[in-house]
């Protein structure tokens, strides 16, 4: 397998820790949690895009790229860890964002626009564009322009996709499996499944992978939290057949993509009763600080099918938690008025 010959920039802090999360597993019932800390990756206040970034900056760099122009919404995690790592290579970077979601449409109160992923994406020094939609095609259309005029200029762009889920950036999630089985075989448990949130799908086809490779075994589990399921799984099996050309590992090794839907709730990045449930209960059994676009949602996922008995109180199942916390404040107004009805208390 090629992956140690890929073009590869140091970033991150290596290994994160995989923990044991008695409490949370005791008030759920079984099984036994664990999670593995990607939100602990150091660059930028971390998060799972580092371990991406270090093979597609690697790739930029190689290039003789001089600035980097990526997408995502206006509090996207891989638009803010992006931003950082080109700071830290000494690169220029410009971003492609779309509008946030409305919040407003579906009774939620809204809070300032400067705040969070986007102000950060500004402390760090990227130069922003805005769109006017989230659609496919306004999104690829955006970063073609950014990237030609940016070329008229006389820079050398290099472009990474939404999420940084190309075949180069999922292979970064292919060397996190194998960090993964390392941990395991340490601390001497077999790990049954395996759940992650569902978005762009690189993080989840590397892991599918990953773990047809080094963890034998064990389930790797999707939750979707921007699209139907069966979109979702196909978009990820794409994404372990080209990762997997690349690297030279056959594909008819790994099995499809397993992705459970209905945590999305009312759409990409609308908080939902579940997500916050989940996000208090890993909050308040395990001081872990979950963000309803992504990891709540994904533990909430896993929480359901706890509860309807899907998996057994026996099996052990690793919790990806990806980062994201600066999305957590981005909906503090949302959450406040969640935790007024929940806890019975109001504005401080």
């Amino acid at each position: 397998m090629r992956l140690t010959e890929l073009d590869r920039v140091p970033l991150g802090s290596w290994p994160t820790p995989l923990e044991e999360c008695p409490r949370l597993s005791a008030a759920l019932g079984g099984p036994h949690l664990w999670v593995k800390r990607d939100d602990l990756s150091g660059l930028g206040l971390g998060g799972n895009k580092v371990r991406k970034l270090e093979y597609l900056l690697g790739e930029a760099v190689r290039r003789g790229a001089d600035t980097v122009v990526t997408t995502g919404g206006l509090q996207s995690n891989h638009a803010r860890l992006t931003a950082a790592a080109c700071s830290r290579l000494g690169l220029r970077v410009v971003l492609v964002l779309t509008p946030p979601a409305d919040l407003e449409a579906h009774g939620l109160p809204v809070g300032p626009r400067f705040q969070s992923n986007y102000l950060l994406d500004r402390v760090f020094g990227a130069e922003v564009v805005l769109l006017e939609d989230d659609s496919e095609e306004t999104v690829e259309r955006g970063l073609q322009e950014t990237a030609a005029a940016l070329e008229r200029r006389g820079r050398r762009p290099y472009v990474i996709p939404l999420g940084g889920s190309n075949a180069i950036g999922t292979a970064g999630y292919v060397a996190c499996a194998l960090e993964i089985a390392a941990q395991a075989q340490a601390e001497g448990v077999t790990f049954d499944h395996i759940f992650v949130a569902t978005g762009s799908g690189g993080t989840h086809a590397g892991l599918q992978l990953g773990a047809a490779l080094y963890l034998p075994g064990t389930e790797v589990h999707g939750v979707s939290i921007s699209r139907a399921p069966e979109v979702a799984a196909a978009r990820v099996d794409a994404l372990v057949a080209s990762t997997a050309a690349l690297l030279g590992v056959a594909p008819g090794t790994v099995p499809p993509a397993t992705v459970h839907g209905g945590s999305v709730g009312p759409g990409y990045a609308i908080p939902t009763a579940a997500g916050w449930e989940a996000i208090l209960a890993a909050a308040r059994t395990e001081a872990l600080v979950l963000d309803p676009v992504y990891t709540g949602k994904a533990l909430a996922g896993l929480i359901g099918l706890i509860r309807e008995g899907v998996l057994s109180s026996t099996s052990n199942v690793l919790f990806m938690h990806t980062g994201g916390w600066p999305g957590l404040m981005a909906q503090a107004p949302a959450l406040e008025s969640y935790l007024a009805r929940a806890d019975g208390v109001g504005p401080q």
